[in-house]
Order: structure tokens, then C-alpha cells, then sequence
């Protein structure tokens, strides 16, 4: 499901229901998208590439915001041979460099949401609630108990508004840390 950039993508799969059967009714019942937790692994179109990770999918997002900076110095991780395997001891690179908040810069999710600024994470989070809604209005499919709400007031459709509202006032967390580029899925 794409965002306002090319590069914000949130994955959904589509499940396929079967019809209900003639003595219930006999109805077609249409399919419905849920949020794909699989990661790329499930994306016929990924490269994967175990030696070099995830894809980072906010490292864009990450270094536009211009208040944090990648280190210099990168480290290596010497990985083990399996034993009786014969194979020498190997070192892989990191692939990318180590990152932190510049001097007196604060890269927290809440303090972009205090600042009143929409961050590709809250706008990503936003689509992947709503997981195609309008869609499930067009097929009556939003039956559903009414929950309790611990004081929000959650609107039909979550926006990335009130996704940055929620996480500006402290009730939602998003756990996003500046080397973890990949975190969003």
C-alpha cells in the first residue's frame, strides 16, 4: 500500500474468503487485506540476501531529518565457523555505518509528534491501522465491539495526524531507534 513518497510502502496481503454456504445464505464473500508481518520474504519482486540483511527502509527518512549524523568508525562482527565445518573465521562488514543524534538533537518519535512534525513512521503506521478500511465500508465488514478507547478519541479512519496527536500526548510508542532503519515492518 504506498504513502505520500515512493519510498513508504506498507505491506498487506489479501485473504481470500470462501462463499458461505447455500443453508447460511448462500453470499459471496469478498476478500479482505490484513497488515503482512512476513517482511520481504513473502515479496516475489526482494532480493534477499542473507549475507547483507533487510533492505534499510527508513534510512532515507532517517538522515533527511538532518539532526543526527553516521560515525566515522565501523566495527566489525567476526562470525564462527560451525563447528567441523572446516571453514576458516570470517568477518562481515557492517553494512551501514553507526549513527547518533547531533550534539543537543533529540531523534525521539515524541518529540518529532511534540513539535507538531508528521514523521514517514507515523504516516506508515497510520495506513497499516487503517489496512484498506474503506474497502471493508463498501463490503459492511466493520462490525466490530466497541473496545475501550483509555481516553482517545479514536476517529473511523487513523491519520497520520492523529497518530502524531497520539504519540505527542504520550499514548502510543513508536520504537524506532536511528540504527534500526529496518524497523518499520
Amino acid at each position: 500500500m504506498p504513502g505520500s513518497r515512493a519510498d513508504l510502502r506498507v505491506p498487506m496481503r489479501e485473504i481470500a474468503l470462501s462463499d458461505t454456504p447455500a443453508m447460511f445464505g448462500n453470499e459471496k464473500n469478498p476478500a479482505f487485506h490484513v497488515y503482512d508481518t512476513s517482511g520481504p520474504y513473502t515479496d516475489p519482486d526482494a532480493h534477499i540476501d542473507l549475507l547483507k540483511g533487510l533492505s534499510p527502509l527508513r534510512a532515507r527518512w532517517i538522515e533527511e531529518r538532518g539532526d543526527n549524523e553516521a560515525l566515522s568508525s565501523h566495527f566489525r562482527v567476526h562470525a564462527p565457523p560451525r563447528e567441523g565445518s572446516g571453514a576458516r573465521p570470517h568477518a562481515f562488514e557492517r553494512l551501514r555505518p553507526v549513527r547518533r543524534a547531533k550534539a543537543g538533537a533529540n531523534v525521539s518519535q515524541m518529540h518529532y509528534a511534540r513539535k507538531g512534525l508528521i514523521t514517514p513512521e507515523m504516516e506508515f503506521i497510520a495506513i497499516r491501522e487503517n489496512q484498506r478500511i474503506e474497502a471493508l465500508k463498501e463490503a459492511h465488514l466493520l462490525k466490530r465491539h466497541p473496545g475501550e478507547s483509555y481516553g482517545a478519541k479514536l476517529p473511523g479512519l487513523i491519520t497520520p495526524e492523529f497518530v502524531r496527536d497520539e504519540v505527542a500526548r504520550g499514548r502510543a510508542i513508536i520504537p524506532n531507534n536511528l540504527n534500526h532503519p529496518r524497523a518499520s515492518r
